[in-house]
């Protein structure tokens, strides 16, 4: 009887896997974005509006040897996308060899900056961490911009991955990135090409909110700071988001709880996500990856995105994940 409830379940999964892959095409004839958005393995998605589209630049989801290039992926009204092939590759980086993945994306200066982490470092005897490329154009291609490492050290015990720019209201860019547990922010210089220290003269303050493990991300609303982190491990059922709310990007930041997770009925491993705001409104779209029923292999992710929705107190509601995605929206 156990064996033959294992083989149910089993089954099962594997079932709503492909149902999830079947349906999609459906919904977007109901002018629904569907869920994963795009075919591929890709993760880590990080999502931004650059004039008149949305874009998307996820982690090519493969084995390390083989994470070798970033893609891109725009849209006009979040249900039919293009494909840009390969805006950034590793042979393009002449310090980097293997393990490209985690793109964190911003314009200023007229440009367009890709920030990436590369070589998957164990420790300070290793060479990789933290790049940044730059192009006139979001689809690139893109240009190594330093030919070295922005980040390349361990510092408070972070490893040097998993990068998001923020720039405030002032103008000032800030950087949170960090794995193993530790996040940083540093302060980057107006080219977004280099460290500059703190009034104290640090250059490097650890901010690590209680079950931080990777993935930051921030999000300016009505004052607050809404920083977001992933918890769990990648490879796991587990994998999701939680946030803390400040009035300064600096923290401190309280863990206020869980806002994406798994849904035994639709997918597991939901985590290391990026926002998008409606330019001009207060409606929001989390960006996230996450692993169809039945899946096993750890890098067999997909690109999703759903609803954010504040509650009046500003806290947030826990996402819903779905097969149906979002609604057709056009930009202004």
């Amino acid at each position: 009887m156990m064996k033959c409830t294992l083989l149910i379940v089993l089954l099962s999964g594997i079932l709503a896997s492909g149902f999830a892959q079947k349906i999609r095409p459906e919904m977007k004839k109901k002018n629904l974005s569907g869920n994963p958005v795009f075919d591929g393995w890709y993760a880590d998605p990080e999502g931004a509006v650059y004039g008149n589209k949305y874009w998307v630049f996820p982690t090519y989801s493969d084995v390390y040897e083989k994470q070798v290039r970033i893609d891109a992926f725009s849209s006009d009204d979040l249900i039919n996308w293009t494909k840009h092939d390969q805006v950034l590759h590793i042979q393009d980086v002449n310090w980097a060899k293997r393990a490209l993945w985690a793109p964190a994306t911003i314009h200023a200066n007229n440009k367009y900056y890709l920030f990436f982490a590369a070589n998957d470092i164990q420790s300070d005897n290793e060479y990789g961490g933290i790049g940044v490329a730059v192009s006139d154009r979001p689809e690139g291609p893109y240009e190594d911009a330093l030919g070295k490492p922005l980040i390349g050290k361990f510092h408070n015990g972070a490893q040097p991955i998993d990068q998001f720019v923020f720039r405030d209201d002032d103008g000032q860019f800030y950087m949170y990135y960090g794995g193993w547990r530790h996040c940083n922010i540093v302060k980057l210089s107006a080219d977004l090409l280099r460290t500059v220290p703190f009034p104290d003269g640090t250059l490097f303050r650890e901010i690590t909110p209680e079950n931080y493990v990777e993935g930051p991300f921030m999000i300016k609303r009505n004052g607050k700071y809404y920083f977001m982190w992933s918890e769990g491990g990648w490879t796991g059922p587990n994998y999701s988001v939680a946030y803390a709310i400040s009035d300064s990007p600096f923290g401190p930041f309280k863990r206020i709880g869980k806002i994406l997770q798994q849904d035994p009925d639709v997918a597991t491993g939901a985590g290391h996500h990026s926002v998008i705001n409606i330019p001009g409104t207060d409606e929001w779209i989390i960006v996230y990856h996450r692993r169809p029923l039945g899946e096993t292999n750890g890098n067999h992710r997909e690109t999703c995105m759903d609803k954010l929705i504040f509650n009046t107190d500003g806290t947030i509601q826990p996402v819903q994940v779905t097969f149906e995605g979002v609604k057709k929206r056009k930009l202004k």
